[in-house]
């Protein structure tokens, strides 16, 4: 990956998000536009994590879900996986989502607490299809979430 500029574009004075450029994923993927960025500690440049945003609506966002995020582990419990997100609403709202998904494996129970603090819905557990799990090696299960992103002006 490479970093298209240093200047953060998110940024909520702990966290700032950094647009990064990367090869895109599989066309099959359906992934639509992907985004995604360097999560560093405020005007650092040190790399803690990793989020991304996808656009697109397919067989596997439904199990990958439209965001994706990784903190590093020596920086996890910090809720910096949360404040990511956060920063990500207005580009949610720009693509013009209302509502997205976010999958994580059954036994990550960090990134389902991540899920619940954002005020997520827990849909439940669903099995992955086999030709999906094979092709992408990805768990056998996912657990699903529905983030509501509300209009801004009925945000409090």
């Amino acid at each position: 990956m490479i970093f298209r500029r240093y200047r953060a574009e998110y940024s909520d004075q702990v966290i700032d998000l950094i647009p990064m450029m990367f090869d895109p994923p599989d066309p099959e993927m359906g992934f639509g536009r992907e985004q995604v960025w360097k999560i560093t500690l405020h005007n650092s440049r040190k790399e803690i994590g990793q989020i991304s945003y996808r656009t697109g609506e397919s067989r596997c966002i439904y199990y990958f879900g439209h965001i994706g995020y990784h903190i590093n582990p020596e920086y996890r419990g910090h809720h910096y996986a949360r404040r990511a997100c956060l920063l990500l609403k207005q580009e949610i709202r720009m693509s013009g989502k209302r509502s997205i998904v976010i999958t994580c494996d059954p036994d990550n129970i960090p990134s389902r607490k991540t899920c619940e603090h954002l005020g997520c819905l827990w849909e439940g557990i669903t099995a992955v299809a086999e030709d999906i799990r094979k092709k992408y090696e990805i768990s056998d299960r996912k657990c699903r979430y529905i983030w509501h992103i509300p209009e801004e002006r009925d945000e409090k």
